[in-house]
């Protein structure tokens, strides 16, 4: 949200260490310079906290840790979770993104280029059932997530194999029933809550602000502002772009 470099890296470094269970590792060196770049681009400490996260998530998958992670393992996660970001809100990157070679090691398996349609449905299922157990959703939420799973659960038996029209079809679907959802997390809003998130979403997108005309900051702002939303009730995005 506009934080300066030295800043960001930071509270990525302080991030990180929570991550690691408290082991330290320094975002020095070439690592400062990577996630330097990451706050010049205009990427939110929000969206790189989500592409930490993804990254730890793919790991913890494979069993007990050996050591701890560096940043720069997450960088290809981060930038995926920016792009996503991107074409949500409706904006465009900075500068060009260079992921740079494959790296070696633990993260190895992560440099890919965002995950595919069933990956997506899996990760969404997975956060919307979390979402729930947390308690972050009262009980209003109950009969459109029920509904949700449930369309969710269907489109995952057949994505993989979904050509043509009936995939623009599924994608489409995916966007309505991501519109509904964000409806109703922002009726649950306080108004408080709500001005709120319009000013960290305006915060946010500071960096893209002057070379956008004012509908274009008007449109990405209300994108923002839907991530935000999402953000606050633990909610997946379930547009597939």
């Amino acid at each position: 949200m506009g934080t300066e470099p030295v800043d960001f890296c930071r509270q990525i470094e302080t991030y990180l260490c929570r991550k690691n269970d408290g082991h330290l590792i320094r975002v020095t060196g070439p690592s400062f310079d990577l996630v330097s770049n990451w706050a010049e681009q205009g990427i939110p400490l929000k969206v790189a906290y989500a592409g930490i996260d993804r990254f730890f998530e793919r790991y913890y998958r494979k069993g007990p840790r050996r050591r701890p992670v560096k940043i720069d393992f997450c960088e290809a996660d981060v930038l995926d979770v920016f792009d996503e970001w991107r074409r949500a809100v409706g904006v465009g990157a900075t500068r060009a993104v260079d992921r740079g070679p494959v790296l070696s090691g633990p993260a190895s398996e992560s440099v890919r280029r965002g995950p595919s349609l069933p990956a997506h449905l899996e990760r969404v299922v997975l956060k919307l059932s979390e979402a729930r157990a947390a308690g972050r959703l009262d009980d209003r939420f109950d009969g459109l997530i029920d509904r949700v799973s449930v369309e969710l659960e269907a489109a995952r038996a057949s994505a993989s194999g979904v050509r043509g029209d009936a995939r623009q079809a599924l994608l489409a679907r995916l966007t309505a029933l991501d519109d509904e959802l964000v409806r109703e997390a922002r009726a649950a809003l306080t108004d408080s809550e709500l001005r709120d998130l319009t000013l960290e979403a305006t915060a946010e997108l500071d960096s893209f602000r002057e070379r956008m005309s004012p509908d274009a900051f008007s449109h990405a702002r209300d994108g923002a502002l839907s991530q935000l939303v999402r953000d606050r009730f633990g909610l997946p995005t379930l547009t597939f772009v």
